[in-house]
């Protein structure tokens, strides 16, 4: 079966969905909205025939798990886990200035590529096993996650879960430009770092402590820190009160990023040795949230050629490379399972007003999921 050929067929329906999906604005701090696009995809995948586990949550949207096993024999076999987010960086109403459109090859609209396409990409792929009556060689899982954006602890915990029992995991995060998988990512940690010192009238500061003065000590010695992959954004700061009082409050939340597990403990190591450098001064931090970096191992480079070659039979060339964000892969990849990130289409602009995909990337990367889904 020619996949790219029958999604090439299928392709305006597939721009309807999208279109569909990229209507229904799903901010990730926003449950009902994102609900509401959620039960629209859900009841798609409803109408297939999947087995659908709802996962209510009180804070985020939602989460999802569709399942399908369409006349497997061994239900018990590990899955093939697919990540997909239905959450966007996007405030309900951003479509009415970010217009969903077609331009040649490009298609734009607010969450269009990161990542309405890939639960297109998903359902698409589920469809044609159905339709042409393919039984996979083993179950496929797809979990719908409401808010990979910000991150969320149990989304976190269920996709350590769900990996744990899985034979391998894909994501449907946009692919590199020019198409290449995702086989490495840089880990996040996000800490809130703050400081005490002690209030005094600005005339008479020598009677008081500089809380802010002890945080700018602090943030000064980051830079020592930032050598190799490891790098450091001080993103939000805050302290005091009126410009005539010394401060005795301050804090500040630093986003750091790394390749590595051994980066990410000497960040950690950093963390454990500050001490205030004012007398009668006080820090502590305390983690916000924290996402392991993907590493390449050697159970993902087989998994990555095994994928090159599905995508040589699709007359499809398959590269690799490793991007500085993070995403849900990291997580499944931690557990040592088998993960590759980046599946979706090739486009441009995530998080950014000219956010897009292009069409023909969109048609041949569902092909290749489709051939993943029926080979592995």
């Amino acid at each position: 079966m020619d996949f790219t050929l029958y999604f090439k067929s299928r392709q305006a329906e597939m721009v309807k969905l999208l279109k569909e999906l990229v209507s229904r604005e799903s901010p990730t701090q926003d449950k009902k909205a994102v609900d509401a696009c959620s039960s629209f995809l859900v009841e798609e995948f409803r109408k297939l025939g999947c087995q659908i586990s709802r996962l209510a949550q009180k804070e985020v949207g939602d989460f999802y798990l569709i399942k399908y096993f369409n006349q497997l024999k061994n239900r018990n076999q590990k899955p093939l886990l697919i990540l997909t987010h239905i959450d966007t960086v996007w405030p309900v109403g951003k479509l009415n200035q970010m217009p969903f459109y077609i331009s040649g090859d490009r298609i734009y609209g607010p969450g269009v590529l990161d990542m309405k396409a890939g639960l297109v990409m998903a359902f698409e792929a589920i469809k044609a096993l159905f339709d042409l009556n393919i039984i996979p060689r083993r179950p496929i899982f797809i979990f719908i996650n409401s808010a990979e954006e910000t991150g969320h602890k149990a989304a976190h915990e269920l996709i350590l879960k769900l990996a744990r029992q899985s034979a391998y995991v894909l994501c449907l995060e946009p692919a590199l430009p020019g198409g290449g998988l995702k086989t490495q990512r840089k880990g996040r940690m996000v800490i809130r770092m703050e400081t005490k010192g002690r209030a005094a009238h600005a005339g008479t500061p020598e009677k008081g402590v500089n809380a802010i003065n002890e945080l700018i000590l602090n943030l000064g010695k980051l830079k020592a820190l930032q050598k190799g992959g490891i790098t450091a954004n001080i993103g939000l700061i805050g302290g005091g009160e009126k410009p005539n009082i010394v401060p005795d409050k301050a804090w500040a939340v630093v986003d750091f990023r790394f390749w590595t597990n051994s980066e990410k403990q000497k960040i950690l190591t950093f963390l454990h040795s500050l001490k205030p450098s004012l007398e009668g001064a006080k820090i502590k931090y305390h983690l916000e949230s924290l996402t392991p970096p993907l590493e390449k191992s050697p159970a993902s480079r087989e998994f990555f050629n095994r994928l090159q070659a599905i995508a040589s039979g699709l007359r499809l060339k398959l590269s690799e490379g490793k991007t500085g964000g993070g995403s849900d892969a990291s997580i499944a990849a931690s557990t040592g399972v088998p993960t590759l990130d980046g599946l979706g289409p090739d486009g441009d602009g995530i998080h950014a007003k000219n956010e897009h995909l292009l069409l023909s990337s969109l048609i041949e990367r569902t092909a290749l999921l489709t051939e993943v889904m029926r080979q592995l």
